[in-house]
């Protein structure tokens, strides 16, 4: 064999070569394409403890770039921060409507004397036999009463016909005080809304204030096993007037608890209707409103957080 004609067949063997070595890296990067566990996004978990800590009228930025927000930027280090979430509308009562029954019931301004038929997770959650509490800082004595749109809008239950015409349904509206005793006796109720006073959820008071609010309501339930099969939502009504993306302006977002992987992120597209949409496909619940058509919270649970949760 001539030195021309071996040159042509060890270039054509090394050819045959270099393509067998792309097919298989080619069939490899298929293989993991279509795997389960990279096909699909982690669904949420059948949860044991819903907690919804709300606070009020910060954007994003004034909270995590502000540094007075260490608790805030703490937990979103730690935890799950949802880059991309929004409120739905201006005022807050609209944003706490969303948030408990899909719908905003095109509402612009703090009513207080406006009231709904519609359903709401009272009703959905009751048809499970989940429980649940609204838990408010510096509650009125006498809930019929409240004047200050300000203060009601912050309690979305006392808008709803079904609530307010069932004594055992208002008893569920609970001063903040009885968290901690709830916590401590292993009795808190299926779904959490917890509601801190106007000046610890910013509204009149500075980021500082709300700050160390949640480092003092937070230290009880990081405590080692306190969370098992539980989640804690922070979130925010609104952003400030000006900022409109969503609605109502992009606003912090951040999921606390050892279901969630830690240390990570989502940038998925997000909104009040989103974290319903993920409560009720937790638990399985019907779907309530706009939730019907939002995405759930996915891709931030562990692997195998179904499973352990009993999902």
């Amino acid at each position: 064999m001539s030195a021309a004609r071996g040159g042509t067949v060890r270039d054509s063997l090394r050819r045959a070569r270099t393509w067998a070595l792309g097919f298989a890296v080619l069939f490899l990067f298929a293989l993991l394409a279509v795997s389960p566990s990279s096909a699909r996004p982690s669904q949420p978990p059948r949860f044991k403890h819903v907690i919804v800590i709300m606070f009020e009228n910060r954007g994003a930025a004034q909270v995590f770039r502000n540094p007075a927000a260490k608790t805030f930027r703490r937990l979103a280090e730690r935890y799950v921060t949802l880059e991309s979430y929004d409120a739905v509308a201006h005022p807050s009562l609209p944003d706490y409507l969303a948030l408990v029954s899909g719908s905003t019931y095109g509402l612009h301004t703090d009513c207080t004397d406006c009231v709904f038929g519609s359903r709401n997770l009272t009703d959905t959650l009751g048809a499970r036999s989940l429980t649940w509490k609204a838990y408010v800082e510096d509650l009125p004595s006498r809930l019929t009463d409240i004047d200050r749109p300000a203060v009601k809008a912050r309690i979305p239950f006392l808008y709803f016909r079904d609530v307010l015409s069932s004594p055992r349904r208002m008893r569920s509206i609970v001063p903040l005080s009885v968290f901690s005793r709830d916590l401590g006796a292993d009795r808190l109720p299926s779904f959490s809304l917890v509601i801190p006073d106007l000046c610890h959820d910013m509204h009149n008071c500075a980021v500082r204030s709300g700050d160390r609010w949640l480092a003092s309501f937070m230290r009880p339930l990081l405590r080692p096993d306190e969370l098992q099969r539980s989640v804690v939502f922070v979130v925010f009504d609104e952003a400030r007037d000006w900022a409109h993306a969503g609605g109502g302006g992009r606003v912090p977002a951040i999921v606390v608890g050892p279901l969630v992987r830690p240390d990570s992120l989502s940038r998925v597209p997000l909104t009040h209707y989103s974290l319903l949409r993920t409560i009720e496909s937790g638990w399985k619940l019907p779907l309530l409103g706009h939730s019907s058509s939002a995405r759930a919270i996915t891709g931030i649970w562990r692997e195998g957080s179904r499973a352990a949760s009993g999902g």
